[in-house]
């Protein structure tokens, strides 16, 4: 059974209320907007949010994975600290608290690019890259059957509600995703655009840009992505059966082609190589990556990339946005000069070779 969620505007009335209550400093915040808001396993929503500077905004959606079937969904096949599918509840325990991070959440850090910057953190539990519309019942392989509350859409609407109602007059938004979340961030760079009109709209995706994959059909289906989709997405050329992972840029710079977009990636990403082969595709990473980063830039208006040695997944939340360096460039300063709005060339570690270095010494993101 297929159960659909209208998302437009539906927390805002609770969410405002709450905003209301929190105090408006620069420490994190933690808002729970209830109404139709929900994590997977049916526990309730909450996202995160810190008050600085009102004009400059980053928006980071959050990652950990996702889930298109029972077993893989079910609550009971992931835990904490041990094996993981998708991240099931939105709850700190879950990785979804900033104030655990590092990188761009590490407030004590002067150097830091978005010390000075307001940011809301936007939870991750749902399994469906935040692009979700529906609850499904999955079968179990005994014949039961497990509800799946793909509502990832329907929470980050709250937290757009909140952004919106917060910071009306920012002039810029960065607007950022890890994982899970830099495969949905394009599409929520045009939304936060079509609000934004006058401000500039930058996105920022660490560890997604290396999925070479046929349509994942079944994916959008189980999620309801291609349910309730705003008019500036061209469901005529993009549609269930036709769109894949990257189609997200495209669809998203076709609407709003003043945004930028950035893509940082290491070279063998180990967490986009699995996902690969559970979609019944394993790869190594680093051809699919480059072929990605050439269609996009012959595609988009204007796209700029940083591919890093390894195997390492994602950037932002990590001490590794202080510490990368490839061919000289600091990831520091790439994203450094992002946040100012200045221009930057795209950096590569190079041949598949040379990309592959250090691999076995590094540890892994999530």
């Amino acid at each position: 059974m297929v159960r659909r969620y209208h998302y437009a505007g539906l927390a805002a009335p609770l969410l405002l209320a709450g905003a209301a209550l929190a105090e408006r400093t620069a420490e994190w915040q933690t808002l729970r907007p209830g109404g139709d808001t929900l994590c997977a396993n049916g526990t309730p929503y909450e996202f995160h949010a810190r008050r600085a500077d009102s004009n400059k905004v980053m928006i980071f959606f959050n990652g950990g994975g996702a889930c298109w079937n029972g077993e893989d969904c079910d609550p009971a096949n992931n835990i904490p600290g041990k094996s993981i599918n998708y991240r099931v509840e939105a709850s700190p325990q879950w990785g979804n608290d900033p104030r655990a991070y590092d990188g761009a959440f590490a407030l004590d850090k002067p150097d830091n690019p978005f010390r000075d910057w307001s940011q809301v953190f936007v939870s991750y539990c749902t399994g469906d890259v935040h692009l979700g519309t529906r609850d499904i019942d999955y079968p179990r392989d005994d014949g039961s059957k497990l509800t799946i509350h793909h509502r990832g859409r329907v929470n980050a609407q709250a937290a757009l509600d909140y952004l919106y109602e917060e910071f009306p007059e920012a002039q810029r938004l960065f607007v950022a995703g890890a994982s899970a979340g830099a495969i949905s961030s394009p599409y929520y760079a045009a939304e936060i655009a079509q609000l934004y009109p006058a401000a500039a709209i930058v996105q920022f995706a660490g560890g997604g840009g290396g999925y070479r994959l046929p349509p994942p059909t079944e994916l959008w289906r189980n999620w309801g992505v291609f349910d309730q989709l705003p008019s500036w997405f061209d469901q005529s050329r993009y549609t269930e059966g036709s769109t894949q992972l990257l189609d997200l840029y495209r669809a998203a710079a076709a609407a709003q082609p003043d945004i930028r977009f950035y893509l940082y990636d290491t070279a063998y990403d180990h967490v986009q190589e699995l996902f690969h082969a559970k979609l019944g595709h394993p790869v190594a990473l680093y051809s699919g990556l480059q072929a990605n980063l050439e269609d996009l830039q012959e595609s988009l208006p204007y796209m700029r990339s940083y591919v890093a040695a390894g195997e390492f997944h994602t950037l932002l939340r990590y001490s590794e946005l202080y510490s990368v360096e490839t061919n000289g460039v600091k990831t520091l300063d790439w994203v450094n000069s992002i946040a100012a709005g200045e221009e930057v060339d795209s950096v590569s570690c190079g041949d598949a070779s040379r990309c592959a270095a250090g691999i076995s010494e590094q540890q892994a993101g999530d």
